[in-house]
């Protein structure tokens, strides 16, 4: 399935689907939202098109919404204004989280989306191939040019059989991040097939391609069928359905199995998506806090379950209980049906459909105390505290706990009334408040909005042909893009302009790190494996580079983050694991540049003055990317051709 939809958005037909081979795609949909929008709007603006030349581009305001000083209602008409003057259909704050609205109302079977989001994955739940990327690049495929990305290779995953009672989807994905960690998932797509994949709503796999990515992988898909038909036609949508699935007897890279029968519920323990354990081992836990919806189980089915489970009883004292809906129509939907109510009786704190306590701003946890969330990350300090104590689990669990006051197995409290049935939604809504793309006549007149708090991104000089730097920061595996440009309301304020922004960078791991490398003029990074996990947000590879770092040595990295660090210009070198290197050591790379022209895999350097072997593993388009310094030199150069009629 994967490759048929793939095949059907090849620029160049006749490229082979060979793992890890460059491969260019037209895209039928882009996924914008504001936190990652104002780069991407920025930087799309530096192309010098006149309108957005994919069919569909929808921007989400759901991330920066608290609003504590003007900076945010900033970025918000900045990014009103970039969407009536190219052609972008606008979601204002406090319609919904993206994911949510886009599998509502935009993603259809059969379509190629790619997001400015690491989430985008969600859509995948409708027999769609969508993914993540940095706000470079969906600038640069909004503009014409394609979507370039290395073939990933595809990992089968045969479910069967039928999940027990208070088993969730979210155990699914638990599982299957207790089997690949962080890490496994690197280069691959997901596809489920079986028997037991007609089991799951729309939601439920939903939630399970959300959190695909937290392996590291490129995204999940499943097949199109019965149920997404009827998703569709509630959704008004009927005539976007069509049948897609695997052939029979298809061929895999690889193929896994689930059990759904043997499934039992799955917990994420601090500080990362992929330490999982059985929930029976954490029975007795004390929680504080507990954290129902936002990027992740925030539909109705989920939040059904926990108002259902909660009618035993009020929430425990001393727990606060905070619930999140996805979109307005789940918050319309739940107040239609009771479920509002019911949540609202059993104690529970309702908050406004956005991503808010996901990304750390507001809901942040007292330090220290565990605070068992149905979100879809982890790690340290995304919550808004420092020494946060963060555990991942399903809505049945986390209303077994919020009723008990401890992490608790939700199959253990039996007899839980029936979910109150969905009442229609109302998807009028939607098409209500999303402010659709204007008129090309009606453009042109139209002046882009732009308040002192949003600043042009940098764009990188020539790489030099030997690189001379001293290392200035030594950091350690699964190291995320919210250590580089952190997560919650104040640093997130000033993602807009990345000087302010890279003040923040690596702050929880070295408060001295800004200073210094504003003294050296740069410098290298130097990493463990997985560099860059997590969120799409290229603000991880603009801040290092306004501060001059032009090469980072790690052991692995993290998909979307690697090509950040080429499209902006940065090196990803890789360091043997047999290797090592101090902070304040020289770093030198002879004949960097010859190397990238060359084709060579590897470079000698010398850190410390001692030989060292660096991996180049770059693809030929990665390669020139890197030669032009950046994506957008690349562009300015000529040296990428639009796609036109591809779609």
């Amino acid at each position: 399935m994967t490759h048929k939809l793939l095949k059907a958005h090849l620029v160049d037909p006749a490229t082979e689907l060979e793992p890890g081979r460059d491969i260019t795609v037209g895209v039928d949909q882009v996924l914008i939202e504001d936190a990652t929008g104002t780069m991407t709007g920025m930087q799309f603006e530096m192309l010098g098109v006149d309108e957005v030349a994919v069919p569909l581009a929808v921007m989400y305001v759901d991330h920066n919404v608290l609003q504590i000083d003007d900076k945010n209602m900033q970025d918000h008409r900045y990014l009103r204004s970039f969407c009536d003057r190219y052609g972008v259909r606008f979601s204002p704050p406090g319609h919904g989280i993206s994911h949510y609205i886009h599998i509502e109302r935009f993603a259809r079977p059969g379509a190629l989306i790619v997001g400015a989001d690491s989430h985008t994955t969600t859509s995948g739940a409708l027999g769609t191939f969508a993914t993540g990327a940095g706000g470079l690049e969906v600038a640069v495929l909004m503009a014409g040019y394609g979507f370039e990305l290395p073939c990933p290779r595809v990992i089968g995953v045969e479910l069967t059989g039928r999940l027990g009672y208070a088993v969730e989807p979210k155990d699914i994905i638990l599982e299957l991040l207790r089997r690949y960690g962080v890490r496994g998932g690197v280069g691959a797509v997901f596809e489920f097939y079986g028997d037991g994949v007609g089991s799951l709503s729309i939601t439920g796999r939903a939630t399970i391609c959300n959190m695909a990515v937290e392996t590291g992988a490129t995204t999940a898909v499943f097949p199109s069928d019965e149920r997404t038909r009827a998703w569709l036609d509630a959704q008004g949508r009927a005539d976007e359905y069509v049948e897609i699935q695997a052939d029979p007897g298809a061929a895999y890279d690889e193929r896994i199995h689930l059990d759904l029968d043997a499934l039992e519920p799955l917990v994420a323990v601090p500080h990362s998506p992929g330490n999982v354990v059985p929930v029976s081992e954490l029975v007795g836990t004390e929680v504080v806090q507990v954290c129902v919806g936002s990027s992740v189980n925030s539909s109705y089915e989920d939040l059904a379950t926990v108002a259902a489970a909660l009618q035993r009883g009020p929430v425990a004292a001393g727990v606060q209980l905070t619930v999140t809906p996805g979109s307005r129509q789940i918050l319309d939907t739940i107040a239609r049906s009771g479920v509002y109510q019911d949540l609202l009786d059993a104690g529970a704190r309702m908050l406004e459909p956005i991503c808010g306590p996901c990304v750390g701003i507001g809901q942040a946890p007292v330090k220290d105390k565990p605070s068992l969330r149905t979100f879809n990350r982890n790690f340290p300090g995304r919550s808004g505290t420092a020494e946060d104590q963060v555990y991942l689990c399903s809505p049945s669990t986390a209303a077994a706990s919020a009723l008990t006051g401890s992490i608790t197995d939700p199959r253990t409290l039996l007899d839980w009334p029936s979910l109150r049935p969905a009442v229609e939604p109302n998807t009028e809504l939607h098409d209500r408040h999303i402010t659709p793309a204007w008129p090309l006549e009606q453009r042109h007149d139209i002046e882009v909005e732009r308040g002192d708090n949003l600043v042009s991104p940098p764009l990188a000089a020539p790489l030099p042909a030997d690189l001379d730097a001293e290392v200035v920061i030594v950091v350690g595996d699964d190291i995320s893009t919210g250590d580089m440009a952190p997560d919650g309301a104040i640093a997130m304020s000033v993602w807009s302009n990345i000087a302010e922004c890279a003040r923040f960078m690596f702050r929880r791991l070295d408060p001295e790190f800004h200073g210094r490398a504003q003294r050296l003029g740069g410098g290298a990074i130097v990493a463990g494996h997985n560099y860059g996990q997590g969120s799409s947000r290229e603000h991880a590879a603009l801040a290092p580079l306004h501060l001059g770092v032009r090469a980072i040595l790690a052991r692995s990295y993290a998909r979307i983050h690697r090509r950040n660090l080429i499209a902006v210009g940065i090196v990803p070198l890789l360091l043997p694991d047999d290797a090592h290197a101090e902070q304040g050591e020289h770093l030198s790379v002879p004949g960097l540049l010859d190397a990238l022209r060359s084709d060579a895999d590897t470079v000698t350097a010398r850190i410390g003055g001692r030989p060292v072997p660096l991996g180049l593993q770059l693809t030929a388009g990665e390669r020139a990317v890197l030669l032009s310094g950046g994506l957008i030199s690349h562009i300015r150069e000529g040296r990428r051709s639009p796609v036109h009629d591809t779609v």
